[in-house]
């Protein structure tokens, strides 16, 4: 039993990703999810989207072809709605605002930077965020993304010297002893393939003491 299969029928399978997990194949040779699952079901699945290895969330799987098709047409055409809580340390300039910049991904280093204007291979990105909640070391904000860049949030926190917990690669001081980053897929809504009606679908953060102590009154 995969415990963190939230949704399944006979077109798509939508699960709460555990942190640290590889989404898909890596050079590091560890068992991805997707091939995880497939194994489970017995049936190949196809990847709609991405996930950073070392964050968790809400991610949908299609089973079929025409389940594929129809949910890549939605995330290129930008239907669907990709809400995101993250855990940072400093306090942002204002509890709510939006953020805009122009992210420029490095390939070797697997990282990108972001600029404050258009440079030469940059792509803007943008999204919203509020602070949720808060303790005496950390923040707790809802993010929603406008657009879907390379590590855009991580990104883009960075540049506003927000970095989230554990994200060594971009600022933070200290990595998280699991290798995780407090960055959680919180709620995804899209358009079912063959119903054609909205789905929404919620993922519980990881089960830690810095999450639990920021979301667990939160609805």
């Amino acid at each position: 039993m995969l415990d963190y299969i939230l949704l399944e029928d006979d077109h798509i399978i939508v699960i709460n990703k555990p942190p640290g997990i590889a989404v898909q194949p890596d050079k590091t040779g560890d068992t991805a999810i997707i091939d995880q699952i497939s194994k489970a079901k017995g049936f190949p699945l196809h990847l709609v989207h991405r996930l950073d290895r070392p964050a968790s969330g809400v991610m949908v799987f299609a089973k079929t072809s025409f389940a594929l098709r129809a949910l890549n047409k939605q995330f290129q055409e930008r239907t669907v709605s990709k809400v995101y809580w993250a855990v940072i340390k400093n306090n942002p300039i204002s509890p709510k605002g939006s953020l805009s910049h122009y992210l420029r991904k490095n390939e070797k280093a697997n990282r990108s930077v972001a600029y404050d204007k258009p440079l030469h291979h940059t792509q803007k990105a943008e999204l919203d965020y509020e602070v949720l909640n808060h303790s005496d070391n950390y923040q707790l904000l809802e993010i929603l993304l406008k657009t879907g860049r390379h590590h855009q949030i991580r990104a883009q926190l960075s540049a506003i010297e927000c970095p989230i917990k554990g994200d060594v690669k971009y600022g933070f001081r200290r990595g998280n002893k699991d290798r995780s980053i407090h960055l959680h897929s919180r709620k995804l809504v899209f358009t079912h393939p063959e119903s054609e009606e909205r789905v929404t679908v919620e993922a519980k953060a990881p089960e830690d003491v810095v999450w639990k102590a920021l979301s667990q009154f939160i609805a």
